[in-house]
């Protein structure tokens, strides 16, 4: 048995998964976003920690006898959060979070600085990466940067809580801005060019590697034998793709959770900056990816339900489908709640409702925040596809894999075949397990990161294709019209 664990930015999620690869049990714990002032977003690490035994305790309940032979642990995470220890491993402050913009200065002055950063780390810096926040807390939290003697990301905490060990993987390593992509191994170019001593960092694993074993206090809690192996895993991004199967050349995926990334493998590293696609290692020795991360997704959704004051969301998008007449929303939605990154690496860039009307309905404006995530997921292919071949198929995971109506508006948007896969909905902690089990058995990445059944293929509407393709030409205008006004 193989235990994943994925610290998501809305929840966190546990899966139990066995010999098989069959998954036995899921659980999961929703986590709260602070945002203390425009453009920060934060959490506190003790949430993280308090939700995953939520949701191992959950996971534990409902899974009797299997639960005793978990042999290994995996890891996933929200990527590029910065999380600051002192010298007794106590967080300083809560962490930042990926989707995080006050250090857009800091972004702008690190590119300066060191204008070769988007060739060594993948991708130019951007206010969301950890890099550029060190900066600015060097700058306006001079005494907590004082006092800090690890760096880590969200996971790699937990990591920590569970087996005292710092560490993190290549795939957050990449994400962190710190890492040489060709090398596979912290840049000192730019952690001098960021002012952090290179003392702070993890040590950085391949995501199938050993990074530690439970602590007999977390084990005896939890249920389980000391000892038990923690892997490195990966962050959500690679861990997401590994669940996939995305890890051979050109294999495509699409995570739609709270944020969204359109995914790819490689196998050599092919930095892109030109083009503001993420060149990152991947969660398995010798691979890497190059990705379109959009801040906005599954999270819009959510925020247009509250808005609306919809509590069962799944509802909400049955009322919708309903009522869909085969066309466009009559209003147009620019989803960048968050800003965003692909391609527009604008931290002030706003969510936009456009063309409403006083005859607008809640379905219409439900439709139109469908549309916006899968128009700028449309928007972000085209400059993907600038930087090598796509499939003419991708695969989907994540909270917004679940409705097959948005699947088929998002088909039509890509002109893609979308398919959907057995255990999709568990994407990354699914992925962490399979790197558990790499882990602790040292089995073949080919024979165990394999495609999982597809359950589902959902094929592009040729009319709505063709009516999706006027409708981005619109969508990017409206953006370039509006972007001088955030």
């Amino acid at each position: 048995m193989f235990l994943g664990i994925d610290i998501g930015t809305s929840s966190v999620k546990a899966v139990l998964v066995d010999e098989g690869q069959t998954i036995l049990g899921t659980a999961a714990a929703p986590l709260g976003i602070s945002r203390p002032q425009e453009l920060w977003s934060e959490q506190n690490p003790e949430d993280w920690w308090i939700a995953v035994g939520h949701a191992v305790g959950e996971l534990r309940r409902n899974s009797g006898a299997a639960w005793s032979g978990i042999r290994a642990i995996g890891l996933s995470g929200q990527m590029h959060g910065v999380v600051l220890l002192d010298e007794a491993g106590l967080p300083l402050r809560p962490a930042i979070l990926h989707n995080d913009g006050r250090a857009f200065a800091e972004a702008e002055e690190l590119n300066r600085r060191l204008p070769a950063i988007g060739t060594i780390a993948g991708v130019p810096a951007m206010p969301g990466f950890a890099a550029p926040k060190l900066i600015w807390l060097r700058r306006h939290e001079p005494e907590v940067m004082a006092k800090a003697r690890n760096l880590l990301l969200p996971k790699d905490y937990i990591r920590f809580r569970m087996a005292g060990s710092f560490a993190t993987d290549m795939c957050d390593a990449s994400g962190a801005l710190l890492l040489d992509g060709a090398t596979r191994q912290w840049s000192p170019e730019i952690a001098a060019a960021c002012g952090i001593e290179t003392f702070l960092l993890p040590v950085a694993l391949e995501g199938n590697a050993v990074s530690g074993q439970l602590k007999g206090a977390v084990a005896a809690a939890w249920g389980l034998t000391p000892g038990t192996i923690v892997a490195a895993g990966a962050g959500d991004a690679a861990a997401g793709a590994i669940a996939s199967g995305a890890v051979n050349e050109g294999d495509a995926f699409i995570s739609l959770g709270t944020a969204t990334q359109y995914f790819v493998a490689r196998e050599s590293y092919r930095p892109a900056p030109q083009h503001l696609i993420h060149s990152f290692c991947h969660g398995l020795p010798g691979r890497w990816f190059q990705m379109a991360a959009l801040l906005n997704g599954a999270g819009a959704l959510a925020w247009a339900a509250g808005l609306m004051g919809r509590s069962d969301i799944g509802k909400l998008l049955e009322d919708t489908e309903k009522v869909f007449s085969g066309s466009p929303s009559p209003i147009l939605f620019l989803p960048y709640l968050s800003g965003e990154r692909t391609p527009h690496n604008n931290p002030h860039a706003k969510g936009v409702l456009f063309g409403l009307t006083p005859s607008s309905s809640p379905e219409q404006v439900t439709q139109a925040v469908l549309e916006g995530v899968a128009l700028s997921l449309a928007d972000a292919q085209g400059y993907l596809a600038e930087t090598g071949a796509l499939p003419d198929h991708v695969a989907v995971n994540g909270g917004g894999a679940r409705s097959r109506f948005w699947m088929k508006i998002l088909a039509s948007a890509l002109g893609k075949t979308v398919l959907l896969q057995d255990g999709s909905e568990s994407g990354p902690a699914f992925g962490a397990a399979r790197l558990a089990r790499l882990a602790a058995q040292g089995d073949d990445p080919a024979l165990t990161c394999v495609k999982p059944p597809v359950t589902a293929e959902v094929e592009p509407d040729p009319d709505l294709a063709a009516a999706y393709g006027e409708r981005l030409a619109r969508f990017r205008a409206l953006y370039r019209a509006v972007a001088p006004l955030f």
